[in-house]
Formats: structure tokens, C-alpha cells, sequence
């Protein structure tokens, strides 16, 4: 197989570069536990995996080629993305009554007086929730469909199976995805300390939400 494997790794890393949903689905995550961002690296890397897949067997052919089906698809995750904007912004009022009230639980000692038990349970909802929304992010992408369609491509020559080089392309892309979130999860939870600061964190998530449901409106309006 001969694939111009140096434009395709050049493209790739400026595909993860350039900030997207995933990028404030995975950091956000991050913030919140570096578990849970790992999580909804995972996941993101798992709806791009998705993608892939239909790229090989020509899925993205017959969804791109039907406005209806493309516009649906564009249309959910626009719609999921304001969903998430939506709860982090109510979620970042509903503590910063709680914590006009006296009832906010500082940031540090959440969790800490959990019996084990209570804190595996939290664990893995924490995890659930993070692949959840890194996964639906990305695989309710119509932009991640049309890169394996029309950009992946490119790089696929005709002396082999199209389908076999867009999936080992895939897997490269996905391989190298990881990577890249596992680096920025890692640099996003050192924000966590600034963070447990009620009204940093108050702010962050406003924020954070704000731009999700902007995203979101900008992907239904295009």
C-alpha cells in the first residue's frame, strides 16, 4: 500500500489543533476529573471509529449524498451540543445559589467522607457520562463524516483496496487522536486547582456552556 503518509499525518494534526465541540467536551470533562475527561477522549476517538467504518463500506457516500439524511444528522448534534450547553449553564446557577445559601460543598471535599462503595458508583457514572458525551459529540459530527469522506481520501492510492487504506488511515487517525486528547487532559486537570475556586468555576462553566450552545446554533444555522 502507498499512501502519502506525511500529508495525511500533516492534515490530521491540524484537524485536532484546531479547537471543535470535541475540544470543549473533552477539556471541560477534564476539569471537572481527569478520568472523565479521559473518558470522553475515549469517546470521541469511539464516534470517530463510527465514521470511519462507514466510510470503508460507503455509508458516508449515501448520507452525504442525501441532503435529508445529512441534515438530520447536523440538526441532532447541533441540537446535543445546546443540550450540554444548556445543563452546564443551569448546572453553574444552580451552584451558585446553593452556594449563596450557605449549602455548596467546597470542591475539595467532595467525595471525601463517600464509603467506598459510593465513591466506585460515582466513579464509573463519572466515566459513563464522560464516553457518553464525547462519543455523541463525535459521532453526531456531519464534519467528522465528510472528512473520511472527502478529505481522507485524498491520500488513498488506486493500487490497493480503497476500502482497506481508509481503514488503516482511520485507525492511524484515531491512534494519533488519543494520544493528542490523553496530552490535553493531562494539562486541562491542572486546572482543577484554579478551578475549586467557586467563582472561577462559576465562570468557567457559564462560559463553557455559552460556547456549546453557540457551537451548536452555528452548526444548525450553516
Amino acid at each position: 500500500m502507498s499512501v502519502d503518509l506525511v500529508g495525511f499525518l500533516g492534515v490530521v494534526l491540524v484537524a485536532y489543533v484546531v479547537p471543535g465541540p470535541d475540544f470543549l467536551v473533552v477539556v471541560s470533562s477534564a476539569t471537572d476529573h481527569p478520568a472523565k475527561g479521559r473518558a470522553a477522549a475515549l469517546g470521541a476517538q469511539s464516534g470517530l471509529c463510527v465514521h470511519m467504518l462507514a466510510a470503508a463500506i460507503g455509508l458516508s457516500v449515501l448520507a452525504a449524498r442525501s441532503p435529508v439524511i445529512y441534515d438530520a444528522i447536523k440538526l441532532l448534534g447541533a441540537a446535543y451540543l445546546v443540550h450540554l450547553g444548556v445543563r452546564a449553564v443551569l448546572a453553574a446557577r444552580r451552584s451558585a445559589r446553593r452556594r449563596r445559601a450557605g449549602h455548596e460543598t467546597p470542591a475539595h471535599a467532595r467525595g471525601f467522607d463517600a464509603p467506598p462503595s459510593a465513591g466506585d458508583e460515582m466513579a464509573r457514572s463519572r466515566w459513563r457520562s464522560g464516553f457518553t458525551q464525547g462519543f455523541l459529540t463525535n459521532v453526531l459530527n456531519p464534519k467528522a463524516a465528510l472528512f473520511f469522506l472527502s478529505v481522507l481520501p485524498q491520500f488513498v492510492h488506486g493500487d490497493g483496496s480503497p476500502a482497506r487504506q481508509i481503514f488503516l488511515l482511520g485507525i492511524l487517525d484515531v491512534l494519533i487522536g488519543v494520544a493528542y486528547w490523553f496530552a490535553l487532559v493531562t494539562i486541562a486537570a491542572r486546572l482543577r486547582t484554579l478551578l475549586a475556586r467557586p467563582k472561577i468555576r462559576h465562570r468557567w462553566e457559564v462560559t463553557t456552556g455559552w460556547l456549546l450552545i453557540g457551537i451548536g446554533i452555528g452548526i444548525a444555522a450553516a
